[in-house]
């Protein structure tokens, strides 16, 4: 059985939507964010008291990306993963790099200093900033998107969903209705998936039964 330890719509949400779109069983145990601060015990299990930890049998992992590129190699060889005989394996591992390295990097700093520090410690020009940063970053994924369905390979694949996550904390962060027009169309499409509706049904319903707030972290501080 794989196991997923999650927070509602932390970066764990990636590997949450992968399990979804394989069609994969698996154990869902959510926590409150963050949890090395509400949940002690959780440090036993990884000692840097964050989301995702992935277990599948003697494999753990704690790195969202990496999780993805992990599972679409095992389990969907060809159809969510790119080969490295294929055109665009390298444009497939350098979006899924991206979507960490270079998109939600500059969206932990606004998260951080618009809602995480203490009111003396918030730092609203350096969120502006990586708000802007992070846009600025964004739209260079515009001309590709407005003539392609997908990141690449001319299918749905893990890049996808590892960029998709930062659309989606995007939108929770209030970022969304500054996406050029490509970019916001390809987040629409994303997010009406079947894996993605069906991850976000799975968090819901995990957290009301694991007595967990069904607020994503962003609203939780």
């Amino acid at each position: 059985m794989l196991t997923l330890y999650h927070c509602v719509s932390a970066r764990s949400f990636r590997v949450l939507w992968m399990l979804e779109e394989l069609r994969l069983p698996y154990e869902l145990r959510l926590l409150s964010f963050p949890p090395r601060a509400h949940d002690k015990s959780f440090l036993e299990l990884n000692p840097r008291g964050t989301v995702p930890l992935f277990i599948d049998a003697e494999t753990r992992m704690t790195e969202s990306a990496a999780i993805c590129e992990y599972l679409a190699l095992r389990h969907s060889p060809g159809v969510l993963n790119v080969a490295a005989d294929e055109p665009d394996f390298g444009d497939y591992l350098n979006y899924l790099h991206m979507s960490d390295a270079t998109l939600t990097f500059p969206q932990t700093l606004v998260l951080r200093y618009s809602r995480f520090e203490p009111a003396g410690r918030l730092q609203p020009q350096v969120a502006d900033d990586y708000s802007k940063w992070f846009l600025s970053r964004l739209r260079t994924l515009e001309p590709h998107l407005a003539t392609h369905e997908f990141l690449c390979a001319g299918r749905f694949t893990a890049a996808d969903v590892a960029v998709g996550y930062a659309l989606m904390l995007a939108e929770l962060l209030g970022l969304h209705e500054r996406f050029a027009p490509a970019v916001a169309h390809y987040w629409q499409r994303l997010r009406t998936r079947d894996g993605f509706v069906c991850a976000m049904a799975a968090q819901d319903a995990a957290a009301r039964e694991q007595g967990i707030s069904t607020l994503p972290a962003t609203a939780l501080l």
